[in-house]
C-alpha cells in the first residue's frame, strides 16, 4: 500500500511504500481517523487519513460505511465532479474503511514529530531519459 503524506505546514508531500506485514495495523481506520506516523517511516509523526483509492482506482468516500464498492448517487467530489448546476450521477466508489483492497492512502500531518519529513523521506534522484532513434 502506498501512504502519501501531505505537509500543510511547507506544502510538500512525501511518498512511502508500506509493507504487506504492516498494512494490518491500518486495517479498520476511516476517513479521519489518526494513527502513530511511525508505521509508514514518519517516526514521532501523527498522521490523520483523508481518503485513498483501491487497487482498480475508485476513491474513499466518508460518507459510505465499511469497506466494501458500492454504487452511489453522486452530486460532488471524491468520484464525481458535475459539469452542470445541479447533475448527478451514480458512480462507484469505495467505503470509508481501510482494508486490504485499498492501494493508496492519502494523509496529512496532525502533529510535527522531531526531525524533518525531508530528512525521513531523502527525495529520489531523477532518472534522465534515453536518447531514442539513434543508430
Amino acid at each position: 500500500m502506498k501512504i502519501v503524506i501531505s505537509d500543510a505546514k511547507t506544502g510538500k508531500t512525501f511518498q512511502t511504500e508500506l509493507e504487506k506485514g504492516k498494512e494490518s495495523a491500518l486495517a479498520g481506520l476511516k476517513i479521519g481517523d489518526s494513527f502513530d506516523g511511525g508505521v509508514a517511516g514518519a517516526a514521532g509523526y501523527k498522521l490523520k487519513i483523508m481518503g485513498g483509492s483501491d487497487k482498480d482506482g475508485f476513491p474513499m468516500r466518508g460518507d459510505v460505511p465499511g469497506a466494501r464498492r458500492l454504487e452511489v448517487l453522486l452530486s460532488d467530489s471524491p468520484g464525481f465532479r458535475s459539469r452542470k448546476s445541479g447533475e448527478r450521477r451514480r458512480k462507484k466508489v469505495r467505503g470509508n474503511a481501510v482494508s486490504e483492497f485499498i492501494a493508496q492512502l492519502n494523509t496529512l500531518v496532525a502533529e510535527h514529530g522531531e526531525k524533518k519529513l525531508e530528512e525521513l523521506f531523502p527525495p529520489k534522484e531523477k532518472k534522465e531519459k534515453g536518447e531514442k532513434g539513434k543508430a
